[in-house]
């Protein structure tokens, strides 16, 4: 029963939740640390996301590091 209804809420209501878990994450940083600190931290996350999908896309660290750091 609970399955269907959770499964139910999930298919139709899924970037709501997630956005709804980013919103109580976020707060709950900004409460614990201040504002410029839980931003420090998702800069962090997004970084930390940004460089597994490349490493999950097959790309390779020495590509990561060319590409960030690349001569002007």
């Amino acid at each position: 029963m609970w399955e269907e209804f959770l499964a139910e809420i999930w298919g139709h209501h899924r970037g709501k939740l997630i956005g709804l878990l980013i919103g109580l994450l976020f707060s709950c940083l900004v409460l614990a640390v201040g504002f410029w600190r839980a931003m420090f931290v998702i800069l962090c996350m997004a970084a930390g996301v940004l460089i597994g999908k490349r490493i999950d896309e097959k790309g390779s660290w020495r590509e990561i590091y060319q590409r960030l750091f690349r001569e002007p």
